[in-house]
């Protein structure tokens, strides 16, 4: 590895992350779908200016950062907030990832999609993206119910993806004529896995942390817990993304003794964002847009309307405010990694039509990511919240 390569580009791209911020203020958009352009534009599908080694750097600096997203995201979900709206949360996040599945499948299989591939992408479609959800809050200084919520929402969506995504493959599987003892354990594998390592990160932490400066944990404290809970997740291969909630929650509902347990986090966390979302560009290939066809188009459209429709009558179920319910559907549409993953477990049990699947889910989420956290951010507006 060239090290002034190495250390150029990162230089580059901590800096572009200040010119986003700043862009972001004057235009109003996201700083993720800035990011994420600009990710594009210098990555292989545009001037190819990163070293070969940038996917090396990319795993690395993905899983560190989303770790610290999921610790932060599970800190939103004390005991105490969860009794003010953990009916909300809970509700209408089940709601939407058991309707877009639905209206995703449905639709997929009326306009002339196999069984198959209208069941794989109706658990695909379950996916979101909690990093850029959390960012555009962020960014926006939105403070409320609406953005409370949300954020429990994304915090916990994707284990009700997964849930879903594998009770669909089993499904697909039988219907194909193969067996699915496989799936359903590693389902119950990667669950488990996640609540394993979640537990022995976070018992110990909430007891241990925040003693030497009391009340609140150090910066050497904070990057610790995330660094292992990021190692063990991917040693046992299980999703660093739900042992850091898992994580999250156990400490912020334990550590009695901590004021504000994930305040360093928060302080050193832009960074890693920064290269998440600009090394996620670069890795998108644009060309697989062009490979969509009617079905990926298909896709786009029902996973919109199975958002909007499950976000709805999750609220009012819930018993949201109205105008909550006209807009957490499109606050949910920011959709990256997981679906990819998703994607790719199911290329490996479908060889035969992996390719297509592949290609679908990697063209709709470029588009689902670069105006996905520009639809929250209407969202957020609209509700008025967003400052």
């Amino acid at each position: 590895m060239d090290l002034h390569l190495l250390f150029l580009s990162l230089g580059g791209i901590l800096l572009v992350g200040l010119v986003t911020d700043e862009l972001g203020r004057r235009t109003r958009l996201p700083r993720v779908t800035l990011l994420i352009l600009f990710g594009v534009i210098i990555g292989p599908s545009g001037l190819d200016l990163l070293p070969d080694q940038f996917e090396e750097w990319y795993e690395i600096l993905s899983a560190t950062a989303l770790t610290m997203v999921a610790f932060l995201l599970g800190g939103h979900l004390s005991l105490a907030s969860l009794r003010r709206r953990g009916k909300i949360i809970l509700v209408v996040s089940a709601v939407v990832v058991v309707l877009t599945a639905l209206i995703t499948w449905g639709g997929l299989i009326v306009l002339g999609s196999s069984f198959l591939m209208a069941i794989l992408l109706a658990g695909i479609g379950t996916a979101t993206d909690p990093a850029a959800s959390q960012d555009v809050i962020r960014q926006t200084g939105a403070k409320g119910p609406f953005a409370k919520a949300l954020l429990g929402i994304v915090a916990i969506d994707d284990a009700w993806g997964l849930i879903v995504f594998s009770l669909l493959l089993v499904i697909a599987k039988a219907v194909s004529g193969g067996g699915f003892d496989d799936i359903l354990w590693n389902a119950v594998r990667e669950l488990g896995g996640a609540v394993l390592v979640g537990g022995m990160i976070g018992f110990p932490a909430s007891y241990l942390s925040g003693r030497i400066r009391p009340g609140e944990p150090m910066q050497l404290e904070a990057v610790g817990l995330v660094f292992l809970c990021a190692g063990f997740a991917i040693w046992l291969d299980v999703s660093f993304l739900l042992s850091g909630m898992i994580a999250g929650f156990i400490i912020v509902n334990f550590a009695h003794h901590h004021n504000r347990p994930f305040h360093e986090i928060e302080h050193i966390e832009w960074p890693f964002m920064v290269f998440f979302f600009v090394l996620a560009g670069a890795s998108l290939q644009v060309a697989g847009v062009a490979d969509i066809g009617l079905v990926g188009m298909g896709y786009i459209a029902l996973r919109i309307l199975g958002r909007l429709i499950g976000g709805w009558i999750g609220c009012r179920l819930a018993g949201c405010l109205t105008c909550h319910r006209r807009w957490i559907g499109l606050a949910l549409m920011p959709q990256a990694g997981v679906a990819l993953g998703m994607a790719l477990v199911a290329q490996d049990h479908f060889p035969a039509i992996g390719h297509q699947l592949l290609a679908i889910t990697i063209g709709t989420t470029i588009i689902f990511e670069v105006f996905g956290p520009i639809l929250t951010l209407i969202a957020l507006k609209k509700v008025g919240e967003a400052k």
